[in-house]
């Protein structure tokens, strides 16, 4: 069923209309996809690889059009960023969907079965959640990313980009849609709003009758939005406000790499770091070789009295820095006295999303492990490594930095839920 909206004339009625059509026509089709064998959603994934490859030139150029629009408009940097659909972008999209297409599909995994004293077997069977509405912005990525998913986990999703990317996602939706034909599945399981009205989105995150779960990606604003106002559960985080800790037993080249590694990268990014902390018995050695290449790369630094000591030009730190997701070129430094006070400043401050240890010494590393409460913890590597490709998910639809249901990377079990199974042989209660 076509429905067609103004862009110049929209209006709350039409908007209201559109999205509870979309929400009916994402129940239909995810009921179709939840029965769906794992061969024919392996085809429309492959199917979609294959006519994104073929198309880079469209995306690059729909893409081009975003970028300009974005720059005429003031667009932030680190947006621009994000928005920016690259050749290696690309082909990154296509690997992921052939990443996901080879992995072992969680739907009707059954677990824990086991004999109870009355004869039956109890176990949990993994199940669909259903219909996942996700509104993002900036990244045309994450609509290849979240449609593979949601696909491969037996779940119908409604897509919502931000108005900066419209041109990149309406033509990866074209790319969708193909390869949904081309495996016989319904084109109507994987939907992206075709209007760029806010007023979608209070529409979307109140579809309680259709709508199973809300993913938010994007700012803080959003996200905090999004929790406020839905009326249906969302997986979130709110802020990527990751830590390196280097520890005095820290071999020297390890932490330079990884500190610089997991700050330059990329800058806007949820897992870049944002606050490096330094033992500070190896302070003064660490830290010029740190401050030479952060300055080569144009980082400006920020530290606490310490800091600024021993690095020239370093800027005196306020308190608003600690708690600062910068998603730029700018990075937090702060000398500390041990893994105690690292420990301390880190619960404090993280935001549950990544923090790291550089260290050899494999007690502490075990007690980092332990203690630090969040999303992911690593020992010797860059926070960089968060997500969802590096860990093997295929691609992941966001980061969840709840305790409740999923946390960390979100892949396909975290979009599939546990209902218990119970086998009997005409077993009845005594």
């Amino acid at each position: 069923m076509a429905y067609n909206i103004d862009p110049v004339n929209e209006n709350a009625v039409n908007i209201k209309e559109y999205m509870n059509m979309l929400g009916q026509q994402a129940r239909k089709a995810g009921r179709e996809i939840s029965r769906t064998e794992s061969g024919k959603k392996n085809l429309a994934l492959l199917e979609i690889a294959k006519i994104i490859e073929s198309s880079h030139a469209l995306l690059l150029a729909e893409n081009l059009k975003d970028l300009d629009a974005g720059r005429k408009n003031g667009l932030d940097p680190a947006l621009l960023d994000r928005l920016e659909l690259t050749p290696a972008g690309i082909h990154a999209m296509v690997e992921g969907l052939k990443q996901v297409a080879a992995l072992a599909d969680p739907v009707g995994e059954i677990s824990e079965l086991s004999y109870r004293p009355s004869g039956i077997q109890v176990g949990q069977m993994r199940v669909p959640l259903g219909v996942i509405g996700i509104i993002y912005e900036s990244r045309p990525n994450v609509t290849v990313d979240a449609a593979a998913l949601c696909l491969k986990s037996g779940n119908a999703c409604i897509l919502r980009g931000g108005s900066e990317a419209i041109h990149s996602n309406q033509a990866i939706a074209v790319c969708i849609s193909e390869g949904l034909i081309m495996a016989g599945l319904p084109v109507e399981a994987v939907q992206i709003v075709a209007t760029a009205d806010r007023a979608a989105v209070g529409e979307l995150i109140t579809l309680s009758e259709y709508v199973d779960v809300i993913v938010p990606r994007g700012g803080k604003s959003l996200i905090e939005r999004i929790s406020k106002e839905a009326t249906i559960p969302v997986i979130k985080h709110l802020d990527g406000i990751c830590h390196v800790y280097i520890d005095d037993k820290a071999d020297i080249a390890k932490a330079v790499n990884i500190a610089v590694n997991a700050k330059t990268h990329r800058y806007g990014v949820c897992n870049a770091m944002e606050t490096l902390l330094v033992a500070e018995s190896i302070a003064a050695t660490v830290l010029p070789l740190l401050a030479e290449q952060y300055r080569e790369k144009g980082v400006e630094l920020r530290g606490c009295l310490k800091i600024c000591s021993l690095i020239p030009g370093c800027i005196r730190a306020t308190d608003l820095d600690w708690d600062t997701e910068y998603l730029a070129p700018i990075l937090s430094i702060r000398i500390v006295d041990g893994i105690d006070q690292a420990l301390e400043h880190i619960n404090q401050h993280s935001s549950g999303h990544t923090e790291a240890i550089v260290t050899e010494d494999y007690t502490l590393a075990r007690r980092f492990l332990r203690e630090v409460d969040s999303s992911s913890v690593m020992v010797n590597a860059s926070t960089r490594f968060a997500d969802g490709f590096e860990y093997g998910l295929g691609a992941e639809i966001g980061i969840s930095t709840d305790k409740l249901h999923a946390r960390g990377p979100v892949g396909l079990k975290g979009l599939t839920s546990l209902k218990y199974i119970v086998l009997g042989d005409g077993h009845i209660r005594q």
